[in-house]
C-alpha cells in the first residue's frame, strides 16, 4: 500500500510522502497491538494518553498510538476501517495544515484522527462544517466513536439556547457551523455579566469544505445587527430615481469589481429631486448613503439570483451554495432599498452593533486545519492569511472519471439547445444525469429547456432545500436527471444505483464555468467517487456571466476570428486558453477584494482588540470604581492636550474653561488654574494631575460598596458598547467616502487607515470622558453628603 501511494501522490515532493510514510508504517505496526485489547481496555487508552501529556509529553509523541486507537474503536463502533490515505489525511490536519482529498475518499472518518488526538489536551476542539445538516449529520455518526473513547460530543447550531451553547463548547469536541461559531464569538462580546458568555479561549479547529468557508465567505464580514427605524420615504424615493437612472449616463458600473457609483448626470438628478446645490457637502452625508444603496439595489442584485421574494419577504441567496440564507439580511439600509426596489414593506434597518471578517475571525485559533476537495489552486492565499499549506492526498483507488473537454457555442441559446441534446442521448442509455447551475434563475431556464423537450427532472435549489437529502440519494440512480445548483456540490456523496455503475456511472453537466477552478472541480467530483467510472461535460457559450465579466474587451477582439459549425459551437483552437484566461482573471479579481476586505478589516480589528480587551476589564475586574477612577488622569490629559497645545504660548491658553471642564469631571475643590502664571505646560500638567489624584483618593472609601460597583460596571458597558455602535457606522461612512476618494487618484487603503485610526482616537477620548463623567454624576451626591458630615462633625 506504502508503495502505490508513493507512485500516485501529485505535486507534494517525496520528502513530504517519506515524513508521512514513516509514521504510516508504525501505526499499521501497532494494528495487531489494539485489536487484541478489549474494549474497556481500547477505551482506557483515553486516560492513558491524558495523563501522559499532563507529564510533559507532547501530542507527537503519542500520535502514532492515538491514531492506533481510533482507527481500532473505528472498525468495532462504526463498522469503518481507516485507509491508509487516510491516516495521511489525518497527519496532514494534525500538522495545521489543509487535506486535499477527492468526493467520497471518507473526509468525515479522516477528521476523527487529529480531532480525537487534539481533544485530549482538554482545551476544546472546533469541527466546523458549511451548513447545520452536514454538522448535524456528522455529529450524529461520529458521535459513538468519540463517546466510546471517554469524550463528550457538543453540537452548535442557530436558535439553540445559551445554555445549551455553553455546554457543546464545554465538550471535548464541538461540531458546528463555521458562522455560527463567529457570531457567537461577537454574542460573547455584547453580555453584561461573565456567567452570560458560551465560548472558551480558542484551541484547535478543523474546517471541513475549508475552501468554502474561508475563501468563498471570505467577502461577506459577520455582522451583528440592532434594529433601527428607517427612513421609508427615502428608501422609495431612491428606488424610483435609480429606476430612472441609465448605465454609463447617471452611473458607472464595473462589472469586474461590481462596483457602482454616480456620475455627474445622476448626482444632478438626486440635487434637483432633494432641492439641494451638493449632494457631497457634508450634511447631505446620509441622503448620499441613502441613494448609493437604492442604486447598488438596482444595478447589483437581480431577484432569483442574489435573492428571492418568499411570502413578501427578501431572502438571500448565497452564491456559492444556492442556499437561502435563513435569518440573514444586508446592512446599512442595502436590504430595505432591496425591499423598495421590489415595492414590499420597508423593514426595520439593520445597524451594525459588533462585526468581524472570516478570515480574522479563524486567525485566532492558535492552531487550524482543513478538508477540501479543491484548495490547491488557492494555496497562494492560505499561506498569505493562515500560514497553512495545501497537501493533495492520493485517492485510495485510481480516479476513473472522464472529464472531456469543454463545448464552447457562441450564444446561450446555441448552448442550452446542445445540452437538450447530450441530455437526450445520455437519458436513452439510463445513464444519470447531474446538471450544474450557478444560479436559481439558470436552473429554472435549463428545466424550462427539458420541459419542451419533454424530459423529465428533479430540480434542487433553494426553493427546494427541504427536498434535498431525498434528491440527493436518488440523484445516482438509472434514469434520473437532476438539475441542482451548488448546493449539490458540498459534503453530500451521490451513491450509484444498481447496475449504474456498468452504463458509466454518473453523467455531469456543468453549464457555466464558474467564477473560480475549484468550484468546476467540485461540480466534476460529484461523479467518480471512491473509483467508481464517471464523466463530466461542460457545456457553455461566450455570453456567460464568466466572460461578460472578465472577458468583454478580449470577446469582442476574438469575435472577427471566431469559427463556428452549423450548431453555433466555437471550433477555434485556442477557445479553451481563452476561457482559462478569462476564469484566472476571476479568480485574481475576487483574490484581490478579500485581500482589500480583510485589508480594511485589520483597521477595525485593531481597533476591536483595544475595545473587547477593555471590556473584557469591566466584565471580570472586582474594583470598576478604581479602574475607571485611572481614567480621570487619561481625560485630564486630553483636555490639556486639546484646550492648551503646546503650539499655543501659555498667555492664550484657556485656563478658565479648562477649569471648568475639570469641575465638570471631577466634582471637588477644582484647582484655580485661571489665578497661576505658568510657564510650561509640564507645570500645568503637574497641578491637573496632582487634583485628579486628590479626587481620585476621596473615591477609594467607597470601592467596597458592592451595589455601587455593580452599577459602575453596567453603566461602563453601556457607555462602551453604545460608542463602539457608533464607532463603527463612523467607520462604515468612511469606507464609502473613500471609495469616491479614490477616484482623486488617492489610495483607499491608506486614507482609511489614516482617518480611521484619527477617528479612533477621537472616539475613544469620548468613551474615557463619558465614562469619567459617568462617575462624577454617580459620586457627587455621595461626596456631598461625605463633606456635609464631615463639616458636621467639626462644628
Amino acid at each position: 500500500m506504502i508503495d502505490s501511494v508513493k507512485r500516485i501522490l501529485p505535486n507534494k515532493s517525496d520528502r513530504q510522502l517519506k515524513k508521512y510514510n514513516k509514521y504510516i508504517e508504525k501505526i499499521n505496526e501497532l494494528e495487531e497491538t489494539y485489536k487484541n485489547l478489549s474494549d474497556d481496555e481500547l477505551r482506557a487508552k483515553t486516560d492513558e494518553f491524558k495523563k501522559e501529556l499532563e507529564d510533559g509529553r507532547s501530542i507527537y509523541d503519542i500520535r502514532n498510538d492515538a491514531f492506533a486507537v481510533v482507527r481500532e474503536a473505528a472498525k468495532r463502533i462504526l463498522g469503518m476501517r481507516h485507509f491508509d490515505v487516510q491516516l495521511i489525511g489525518g497527519l496532514v490536519l494534525t500538522d495545521g495544515d489543509i487535506s486535499e482529498m477527492a468526493t467520497g475518499e471518507g473526509k468525515t472518518l479522516v477528521a476523527t484522527l487529529p480531532t480525537y488526538l487534539r481533544a485530549l489536551e482538554g482545551k476544546g476542539v472546533h469541527v466546523i462544517t458549511v451548513n447545520e445538516y452536514l454538522a448535524r449529520r456528522d455529529a450524529e455518526i461520529m458521535g459513538p466513536l468519540y463517546e466510546f473513547l471517554g469524550l463528550s460530543v457538543g453540537l452548535n447550531v442557530p436558535g439553540i439556547s445559551s445554555a445549551d451553547k455553553k455546554k457543546a463548547y464545554m465538550a471535548d469536541l464541538t461540531y458546528g457551523i463555521g458562522t455560527e461559531f463567529g457570531f457567537d464569538f461577537l454574542r460573547d462580546h455584547m453580555v453584561t455579566a461573565v456567567h452570560q458568555k458560551v465560548q472558551r479561549p480558542y484551541h484547535y479547529a478543523i474546517v471541513d469544505e475549508i475552501d468554502s468557508v474561508l475563501i468563498d465567505e471570505a467577502k461577506t464580514p459577520l455582522i451583528i445587527a440592532g434594529k433601527m427605524k428607517p427612513s421609508a420615504n427615502l428608501h422609495k424615493v431612491g428606488a424610483m430615481l435609480a429606476r430612472s437612472f441609465k448605465a454609463d449616463a447617471d452611473y458607472h458600473f464595473d462589472p469586474e469589481t461590481k462596483a457602482v457609483n454616480l456620475l455627474d448626470d445622476g448626482m444632478n438628478k438626486i440635487e434637483r429631486a432633494f432641492a439641494i446645490d451638493n449632494l457631497y457637502d457634508l450634511e447631505h452625508q446620509t441622503l448620499y448613503h441613502y441613494m448609493i444603496q437604492a442604486l447598488r439595489a438596482h444595478v447589483l442584485f437581480e431577484r432569483d439570483v442574489d435573492y428571492i421574494v418568499h411570502d413578501q419577504e427578501v431572502k438571500l441567496i448565497d452564491m456559492f451554495t444556492g442556499r437561502m440564507m435563513e435569518g440573514r439580511t444586508m446592512s446599512d439600509g442595502l436590504h430595505q432599498a432591496i425591499e423598495a426596489k421590489e415595492g414590499l414593506e420597508i423593514t426595520e434597518e439593520n445597524k451594525a452593533q459588533a462585526s468581524i471578517t472570516v478570515q480574522n475571525y479563524f486567525r485566532m485559533y492558535p492552531s487550524l486545519a482543513g478538508m477540501t476537495g479543491t484548495a490547491k489552486t488557492e494555496e497562494k492565499e492560505f499561506q498569505t492569511v493562515y500560514g497553512m499549506d495545501v497537501i493533495q492526498i492520493p485517492t485510495n483507488k485510481p480516479v476513473a472519471r472522464e472529464d472531456r473537454s469543454d463545448k464552447v457555442f457562441l450564444t446561450k441559446e446555441q448552448k442550452y439547445e446542445e445540452l437538450v441534446r447530450e441530455v437526450q442521448d445520455v437519458h436513452r442509455t439510463g445513464q444519470p444525469i447531474l446538471i450544474g447551475t450557478t444560479s436559481i434563475l439558470q436552473s429554472d431556464e435549463v428545466a424550462t429547456y427539458l420541459d419542451k423537450a419533454d424530459l423529465p427532472y428533479e430540480l434542487l435549489n433553494a426553493k427546494s432545500v427541504e427536498q434535498e437529502v431525498r434528491l440527493i440519494s436518488l440523484a445516482g440512480q438509472k434514469g434520473q436527471i437532476t438539475i441542482a445548483t451548488n448546493m449539490a456540490g458540498r459534503g453530500t456523496d451521490i451513491v450509484l444505483g444498481e447496475g449504474v455503475a456498468e452504463l458509466g456511472g454518473l453523467h455531469v453537466i456543468g453549464t457555466e464555468r464558474h467564477e473560480a477552478r475549484r468550484i468546476d472541480n467540485q461540480l466534476k467530483g460529484r461523479s467518480g467517487r471512491q473509483g467508481d467510472p464517471g464523466s463530466s461535460q461542460f457545456i457553455i457559450s461566450l455570453e456567460d456571466d464568466l466572460i461578460v465579466r472578465f472577458a468583454r474587451d478580449e470577446k469582442e477582439r476574438k469575435m472577427k476570428s471566431l469559427k463556428t459549425d452549423d450548431q453555433g459551437r466555437v471550433t477555434n483552437k485556442d477557445i479553451h486558453k481563452f476561457v482559462d484566461t478569462a476564469q484566472l482573471i476571476s479568480e485574481g479579481s475576487n483574490y484581490n477584494v478579500r485581500e482589500f476586505t480583510l485589508k480594511m478589516d485589520d483597521v477595525v480589528n485593531d481597533q476591536r482588540k483595544v475595545i473587547y480587551e477593555f471590556r473584557e476589564k469591566l466584565l471580570i475586574e472586582e474594583d470598576i470604581l478604581t479602574l475607571i477612577s485611572k481614567q480621570v488622569r487619561t481625560h485630564f490629559l486630553h483636555l490639556i492636550d486639546k484646550l492648551c497645545p503646546e503650539t499655543v504660548v501659555p498667555e492664550n491658553w484657556p485656563l478658565e474653561r479648562l477649569e471648568n471642564e475639570i469641575q465638570r469631571s471631577a466634582p471637588g475643590a477644582a484647582p484655580a488654574l485661571s489665578e497661576k502664571h505658568y510657564e510650561d505646560i509640564e507645570q500645568l500638567k503637574a497641578d491637573v494631575l496632582s487634583y485628579a489624584d486628590e479626587y481620585c483618593a476621596q473615591l477609594q472609601p467607597w470601592s467596597e460598596d458592592e451595589s455601587l460597583q455593580l452599577n459602575l460596571r453596567q453603566f461602563s458597558i453601556d457607555i462602551l458598547d453604545k460608542l463602539w455602535v457608533r464607532h463603527l457606522e463612523m467607520m462604515t461612512r468612511l469606507k464609502e467616502g473613500v471609495g469616491i476618494r479614490q477616484y482623486q487618484q488617492e489610495d483607499p487603503l491608506r486614507l482609511y487607515q489614516q482617518d480611521g485610526y484619527d477617528i479612533f482616537q477621537h472616539n475613544y477620548a469620548e468613551i474615557n470622558k463619558e465614562m469619567v463623567f459617568m462617575l462624577a454624576q454617580v459620586m457627587k451626591p455621595k461626596l456631598m453628603k461625605q463633606q456635609e458630615k464631615e463639616a458636621e462633625s467639626n462644628v
